[in-house]
């Protein structure tokens, strides 16, 4: 299970991270990695505290935690699933892989399953467009994925 933090640790580690890289020009970016390496995800509790440091609304801080991808706002399994949603892997059968694991999984886009052992996410491109469809698993790449290829996949991270 997820290790619960208190409110207050959360912003002492998180003032860490500020003090050591507001300096940066454009730090907000580098912040946020870091405090995601931290914690595995962007906790609520850190955006007034990066706000604050970078002299940001916090408005302006959840923007950019809400605009990228790969920025979490809640922690994810031990295990990550992302599967290509862009053209390429859709027009190879990634609709039809999607709709498979998201079914296997019992979660959609963004969710871990019960068990806190997957999380499912989209990506727009791996770059990986001759081997369409493609994924990653836990930041490895696999392309040309199909029915039987999504079934060892998901079979590999325990669902």
């Amino acid at each position: 299970m997820a290790l619960q933090l208190s409110p207050q640790e959360i912003v002492k580690r998180t003032n860490a991270v500020v003090g050591e890289l507001a300096e940066l020009e454009g730090p907000l970016l580098p912040i946020l990695h870091a405090v995601q390496r931290e914690f595995g995800f962007v906790p609520a509790d850190a955006l007034p505290v990066i706000a604050e440091g970078l002299n940001l609304s916090r408005a302006e801080v959840h923007g950019v935690v809400s605009f990228y991808h790969d920025f979490r706002e809640q922690p994810a399994g031990r295990h990550v699933v992302k599967l290509c949603r862009a053209e390429a892997c859709q027009s190879m059968g990634g609709d039809a892989v999607a709709e498979r694991m998201r079914d296997r999984l019992g979660v959609d886009w963004h969710e871990t399953t019960a068990d806190g052992n997957v999380t499912l996410e989209p990506v727009f491109c791996l770059g990986l467009c001759a081997c369409a469809p493609a994924a990653m698993v836990d930041g490895r790449l696999v392309g040309r994925v199909d029915g039987a290829r999504a079934d060892a996949l998901l079979a590999e991270v325990g669902a």
